[in-house]
C-alpha cells in the first residue's frame, strides 16, 4: 500500500483541496499521513466551510456540500487527528506527496516552510509523484534544487490570475485582501517567475467538478507531477493523482521484485 504525505498548516488550508483528494486516496486504498508544523491537528479556513461573510457569492466561492461532507469525515479520521510534525516528516520516507492550497493568511507557514520545501525536493529527486493544487503549486515554485525551481522547464498550472483577481474584486469591499494571500503578486505571476516551460490556464469556468462529472475539472500532468488550479478541479485532480500514485508504486514494486536476490553466505 503506497503512503502519501499531505503537509498542511496549523490553520487556514482549503477544505475542498485537502479533503476531496484525501477521500479519493483512501477509496483507492492508499495510506495518508498528514504533517503539521507542531504535530497537532490542523484546521481548515472556516469561511470556506461555512460561507460566512461571502453573502451572494457563497455558492460560488465556499466548499460545496460534497466537499464539506468529505471535510467532516476527514476531521474524524485517525490520520487527521494524529498528524506528524514537519520535523518528524523529514525523517520518514513516503511514496508520494500532495500539496493542497488555501488563501487564508494562515497558509503562509506551510507555503514558506523550508522543511516542507526540503521534503518536496527530496521527493522530486527520487522521482516520486508530486501533486499540487492552487496555492500548493507555490511550494514547488519555491523549492529550489541546483539553483532552480522544481517548476523550471515543466508544463504546469495553478490558481490563475483571472480566478484570483475575480474572487478578490467580488469581495474586497468588505473582506479587503482576504483573497490575496500575497497582495504584491498573484499565484500565477510567481509561478511564471519560476520559468516553467508552459503555464496553462485551462478553460474559464466557475463550474466545479464532482464525482459524477470529473470532466468539468482541469489538470496538467508533466511526468510524475500533477497540477490543478482551484477547488473546482479537486475531484479530477484527486482521482488522477491516486491513479498516478498507484501506477508509480506498482512500477517500483515490480522493479524491486526483479532485483537479483543475494544468497546468504
Amino acid at each position: 500500500m503506497p503512503t502519501v504525505l499531505i503537509p498542511i498548516p496549523s490553520f487556514g488550508f482549503d477544505p475542498t483541496e485537502t479533503a476531496v483528494p484525501w477521500k479519493i486516496l483512501r477509496d483507492h486504498h492508499h495510506e495518508v499521513v498528514f504533517a503539521t508544523p507542531d504535530g497537532k491537528p490542523g484546521q481548515a479556513d472556516p469561511r470556506m466551510v461555512t460561507g460566512k461573510d461571502l453573502f451572494i457569492f457563497a455558492s460560488i466561492l465556499r466548499a460545496n456540500e460534497d466537499a464539506v461532507r468529505a471535510y467532516r469525515e476527514m476531521e474524524q479520521s485517525q490520520e487527521f487527528q494524529h498528524p506528524i510534525s514537519y520535523e518528524a516528516m523529514m525523517a520518514r520516507t513516503f511514496d508520494a506527496v500532495l500539496l493542497p492550497g488555501g488563501h487564508h493568511p494562515g497558509v503562509k507557514e506551510y507555503l514558506e516552510s523550508r522543511q516542507v520545501q526540503a521534503k518536496v525536493i527530496e521527493m522530486a529527486e527520487r522521482g516520486k509523484p508530486i501533486g499540487a493544487i492552487c496555492h500548493g503549486v507555490l511550494v514547488l515554485a519555491r523549492s529550489r534544487a541546483v539553483g532552480r525551481s522544481l517548476l523550471y522547464g515543466k508544463k504546469t498550472t495553478a490558481l490563475t490570475k483571472p480566478q484570483e483577481l475575480a474572487a478578490w474584486w467580488m469581495t474586497r469591499a468588505w473582506l479587503a485582501n482576504y483573497y490575496r494571500t500575497y497582495p504584491e503578486t498573484t499565484v500565477e505571476d510567481e509561478v511564471r517567475q519560476a520559468e516553467p516551460k508552459e503555464f496553462d490556464r485551462g478553460p474559464w469556468s466557475m463550474t466545479r467538478d464532482s464525482p459524477d462529472n470529473r470532466a468539468a475539472g482541469f489538470t496538467v500532468r508533466d511526468g510524475s507531477y500533477l497540477f490543478a488550479r482551484w477547488p473546482g478541479d479537486a475531484h479530477r485532480f484527486g482521482t488522477e493523482f491516486a491513479e498516478l500514485v498507484a501506477e508509480a508504486f506498482s512500477t517500483y514494486s515490480l522493479l524491486k521484485d526483479s532485483e537479483p536476490r543475494r544468497e546468504p553466505s
